[in-house]
């Protein structure tokens, strides 16, 4: 079997989003393991219009769609506004439609509890997509794993729990690709 490739997602595109530093440092660690090809998808450079509103150019639906169809899983950087996801992440996956079916997730979530409400929101929607989201979850907070709210320095204990995330995402992975 060929070498897994999984997305590293990052779902916001609020200006002074902090979610960049967290997708670095995710893919650092991933990168280490040499067990996947690990590439970040950033949803912003995609410039996603609103779903189903007319007039807007939407050449990068394509792109996106074609990115995320390529993917044996993924890795979510998912923050918490308003205690649910970003509305842009939840538009960009609505674009989608059977390319994310049978494939694995992980998810990193952020924000002042540790974006675990977010995180639960994003679960709902995978499952509709029949995504199998792994159970490792590191969830961080504003407080303690950044700086000022700002400025990404993770606790040590963090990169422990990346690390089981994709302990169980990349079997996951592996085996949902023998049903696609």
């Amino acid at each position: 079997m060929a070498q897994l490739k999984i997305g590293i997602i990052i779902g916001s595109t609020r200006e002074g989003r902090v979610s960049p530093q967290v997708a670095e440092w995710v893919h650092k660690i991933a990168e280490k393991r040499g067990d996947a090809q690990y590439d970040i998808i950033d949803i912003a450079d995609f410039k996603i219009p609103l779903l189903g509103e007319p007039g807007y150019d939407t050449s990068g639906v394509k792109d996106w769609v074609e990115q995320m169809a390529s993917k044996d899983g993924y890795v979510f950087i998912v923050s918490e506004y308003n205690h649910s996801l970003a509305a842009s992440l939840k538009n960009a996956l609505d674009y989608l439609k059977t390319e994310m079916h049978n494939k694995a997730a992980g998810i990193v979530s952020y924000g002042s509890v540790g974006g675990a409400r977010a995180a639960e929101h994003l679960r709902g929607i995978l499952g509709e997509f029949l995504v199998a989201d792994v159970r490792a979850h590191p969830a961080l907070s504003l407080f303690n794993d950044f700086e000022n709210m700002t400025v990404f320095k993770p606790n040590e204990i963090q990169e422990q729990i990346v690390g089981q995330m994709l302990d169980q995402l990349i079997p996951w992975s592996t085996a949902l690709a023998t049903i696609r």
